[in-house]
């Protein structure tokens, strides 16, 4: 053997600049072929807990007023000393005045709509309402 195959001292192939390589085309799985993912366990994200905690921080407030706050509303509500019917015509201003006469008519208006739990002051004719007791 020569001491230039022993040597490995023979020129290296100069690389010619050649075409750059075209992209190849890949199988992608379709089908049955396909695998399915599996899936992780369940995570909330930050906004998740934040909507939950305050949801149920909602709830827990809405249950303590209606639970503690329930008890003001006999306070509220003056205790009634007769009824009256309402006659054809006849409003709850009308009423007011006359069966509360020592009473400013808006408050007097104002209680019987508290004792009677009405949300406005329209009145029917033949409608049963509670007087409260004079204060």
């Amino acid at each position: 053997m020569s001491a230039a195959v022993a040597w490995d001292l023979t020129p290296a192939p100069a690389r010619v600049p050649g075409r750059p390589s075209r992209p190849r085309l890949v199988l992608v799985p379709t089908g049955d072929a396909v695998p399915t993912p599996v899936a992780g366990p369940l995570r909330i994200t930050r906004a998740g807990r934040l909507a939950i905690t305050l949801t149920v921080a909602a709830a827990l407030v809405a249950l303590a007023l209606t639970v503690f706050g329930g008890g003001d509303a006999a306070a509220v509500t003056p205790a009634a000393d007769h009824a009256t019917t309402v006659q054809a015509g006849q409003t709850l201003s009308q009423i007011a005045v006359e069966q509360l006469p020592g009473v400013p008519m808006s408050e007097a208006v104002a209680q019987i709509q508290l004792a009677n739990n009405l949300p406005s002051t329209h009145v029917h004719a033949g409608q049963t309402l509670l007087i409260p007791a004079a204060s």
